[in-house]
């Protein structure tokens, strides 16, 4: 009796832990499934062109995703064409634009939180990027709610692409310390007010470190191996990164992004002859 329970107890356990495998390689296949990552065709009058959403940036992702089934991006324009740079699209206006049409403000009437995933994420060649305002009018940097642009870019040199990461570095803690000056303008104020030249120097010292901290903690000084290696062999526009959201990539018509970058262009860098999305579709 106890050898027959014995057995019983080992054949309940079997069947428990395969059932908890099971379950265990269904939730995994479950949890992959969802990863993957939306891709859209978009069919230009150039040829067709496949972007693969990012699953970090799901504002932007649900957006563009929302706006392709609404039918918002066909027959849009590719209104800004930058050889070497970025081709732009995504302005409602565009659709019945004359040729003499001055683009580049249409939008649904909103925009979306920055969604900053870098080093991870960065303009490497082919990045699908949101387009937006400048930092005057837009010091959150949130993107437009429709218009993006896809990276053609340039390829660096070693020496080039350090002494850029420098200038960038430099830059960026030029506007860490102007923020914090104005962030303390007072306190200068009143020590100017006083003559109080070792209260300024002391000030000014906390200041360059509390610039140095954060613009460590931001990554401003340095490239990661793979942004180099991006850089040096497929090209870009590294002097974007960390300003505009990058939520995914081309995955197909790489060729076509091309023909669209090297077509001829006039006033304010629109084609002399439209390029259109003829139609966006969710795969």
């Amino acid at each position: 009796m106890k050898k027959s329970l014995l057995l019983s107890f080992v054949m309940v356990a079997l069947t428990m832990i395969s059932c908890s495998a099971n379950n265990a390689e269904s939730a995994a296949s479950s949890n992959k499934k969802d990863n993957k990552m939306t891709k859209v065709k978009l069919e230009t009058s150039l040829g067709d062109i496949v972007v693969e959403l990012y699953n970090e940036t799901p504002l932007h992702r649900d957006n563009f995703i929302k706006l392709v089934k609404e039918g918002y991006y066909d027959g849009v324009l590719f209104h800004r064409v930058i050889k070497d740079f970025m081709i732009q699209t995504g302005d409602g206006n565009s659709k019945t634009a004359g040729p003499e049409t001055a683009l580049g403000d249409g939008d649904p009437g909103y925009t979306i939180p920055a969604e900053f995933v870098y080093p991870k994420y960065f303009h490497k060649r082919g990045a699908l990027a949101a387009a937006r305002t400048g930092d005057q009018v837009n010091p959150e940097r949130r993107s437009s709610g429709s218009q993006f642009y896809i990276v053609t870019g340039k390829i660096y040199g070693s020496d080039e692409l350090q002494m850029m990461t420098k200038r960038l570095a430099d830059m960026a803690k030029q506007e860490i310390f102007r923020r914090l000056i104005t962030e303390n303008r007072a306190k200068i104020e009143e020590l100017q007010r006083n003559q109080d030249n070792a209260g300024m120097q002391a000030l000014q010292n906390q200041l360059i470190e509390q610039t140095e901290a954060e613009a460590a903690t931001q990554g401003v000084a340095t490239m990661t191996d793979e942004q180099i290696n991006a850089y040096t062999s497929i090209g870009g526009t590294p002097h974007l990164d960390g300003q505009y959201t990058v939520f995914g990539e081309v995955v197909e018509g790489m060729d076509v992004v091309d023909r669209i970058q090297n077509t001829q262009t006039g006033r304010m860098d629109r084609p002399t002859t439209d390029i259109k999305i003829i139609k966006a579709t969710v795969l």
